[in-house]
């Protein structure tokens, strides 16, 4: 995936001039994970470049630079670090388009690997997702494959309004696959088929997909058919997608890896409650991490964070309705 993301960016710099990359690291180092490796290198420091440890600066900086008709993409080092932006995201980077009665665009894209997996420090694996897809004006998308992450963020860099695109630091190097070598992209707001059933919906994204694909294997072994839907955007979200397959199996488990209260995984259950309650045999199960700040290094990120383990049983528990 940190391949492919890395070619986007490639691809998507050589395509237009007003794309400038920047972050902490990003330029001379290639960043932490090295998303941004030989970008500098191979486009000159105006266009890919290093920023002081500053997130508000950062994301201020992008606001000014897409205000003005450039193409921004900032990386935050994590996701866990885009806290201190907070001011600059909620109170201008999704308001431009509506203050301006859609006079100004603000095209953004602002990247930050997100997630555990790894045994990473503190606030290096948080999943924050849910605050930003309660912003009004931005789009949240989270890829989970490299196809995908390399066509949809093509998609966010050419799209006119901001972007958060968070990627799962546990799939940066753990996944392979085959994906096209020209400009080729994936369009924001629909979800995929990753594997088919009759029985359980399961609605997921990002580092989940691995999780719950495995959940679906050990489940068609005992002969449940699982569907497992991999959302790919949170914002805006195919609900058409996730609808019909509820309709089609009535039980459905939502499994993310952030904390329980207010997540994301609320807002999928509560739009199937209301737009498909009548189809469902079940309560909706949702299998998330816990409401505790994630657990640092140590080995309890694997009772944390959630396993295809604990996705089985909530299978096995919707079924036994």
């Amino acid at each position: 995936m940190v391949a492919a993301i890395n070619d986007a960016l490639d691809v998507a710099l050589a395509r237009d001039p007003d794309v400038h990359i920047f972050g902490e690291d990003v330029g001379v180092m290639g960043g932490v994970f090295r998303a941004t490796d030989g970008l500098q290198a191979k486009y000159g420091a105006e266009r890919v470049f290093d920023t002081p440890l500053a997130e508000a600066g950062i994301v201020g900086m992008g606001i000014g630079m897409g205000l003005a008709g450039l193409k921004p993409v900032a990386e935050i080092q994590f996701a866990g670090f885009l806290y201190p932006a907070l001011d600059q995201i909620l109170s201008h980077l999704g308001r431009f388009r509506h203050r301006t009665r859609s006079r100004y665009h603000l095209p953004m894209v602002i990247r930050a690997p997100y997630g555990g997996g790894v045994h990473t420090p503190e606030q290096h694996a948080d999943s924050p997702e849910a605050i930003l897809a309660h912003t009004p004006g931005v789009k949240v998308v989270i890829p989970s494959t490299p196809a995908d992450a390399r066509g949809l963020l093509l998609a966010a860099i050419a799209d006119p309004d901001p972007v958060f695109f968070f990627e799962a630091i546990k799939l940066y190097r753990s996944v392979k696959e085959e994906v096209p070598t020209d400009y080729v992209t994936v369009p924001l707001g629909k979800a995929r088929h990753v594997t088919r059933g009759d029985d359980v919906t399961v609605v997921c994204y990002g580092g989940m997909v691995e999780v719950a694909t495995r959940a679906a294997e050990a489940a068609r072994q005992a002969g449940i058919g699982v569907e497992v839907i991999d959302l790919r955007t949170l914002v805006p979200m195919d609900t058409d997608t996730v609808l019909e397959s509820v309709q089609k199996t009535g039980r459905v488990v939502v499994v993310t890896e952030a904390p329980r209260t207010g997540g994301f995984h609320s807002e999928i259950s509560a739009t199937i409650a209301e737009e498909a309650i009548e189809f469902l045999r079940a309560p909706i199960v949702r299998v998330t991490g816990y409401d505790a700040p994630y657990p640092p290094f140590t080995a309890i990120e694997d009772v944390y964070r959630p396993s295809a383990v604990r996705v089985a049983r909530a299978v096995r528990k919707v079924m036994a309705y």
